[in-house]
């Protein structure tokens, strides 16, 4: 396992999605359910389609991010600081404030960043509820078909 994650068992091979989480300690499982599957929707994927979810070190013991991997039937990974703050420069929303608390620019996007590898964009940018972020991240491919698809709607 690479330097600075720690991950959940595995439960399924997905499609290459990964979910970053965020979240105040304490969050609803609910709302923070609730947030991913909007994410999901924004991308307009099925939840069948993800593979990971992913979040800061700091939250591996977080109830809620746990419930969301469990809704989802993916594994969790989670990020030390260092990790999440590499990305700082793919982030679409980087937070000076997010930096005070955690020592990184971005929590969500920097752990679905980071869960679907190099190569991967953002294929959702950070959203959030009252009390949770969510953001999604997998291959550039899949945010082309998108705007593609966007693009003949109109």
């Amino acid at each position: 396992m690479p330097s600075g994650q720690h991950s959940a068992q595995t439960t399924k091979a997905g499609a290459g999605l990964v979910l970053g989480l965020g979240c105040e300690r304490r969050t609803p499982a609910e709302e923070v359910i609730a947030l991913a599957e909007r994410a999901l929707a924004d991308a307009g994927v099925a939840p069948g389609d993800l593979r990971l979810v992913a979040s800061l070190d700091a939250r591996a013991e977080e109830p809620a991010i746990l419930a969301a991997a469990q809704h989802f039937a993916v594994p969790a990974a989670f990020y030390d600081a260092a990790t999440l703050e590499a990305e700082a420069s793919r982030l679409a929303n980087p937070s000076e404030i997010v930096f005070a608390y955690t020592g990184c620019h971005g929590v969500a996007e920097g752990a679905a960043l980071v869960g679907a590898g190099r190569e991967a964009v953002l294929i959702v940018q950070k959203i959030v509820s009252a009390h949770a972020t969510a953001a999604l991240a997998g291959p550039a491919t899949l945010r082309a078909e998108k705007r593609i698809q966007a693009a003949e709607a109109v």
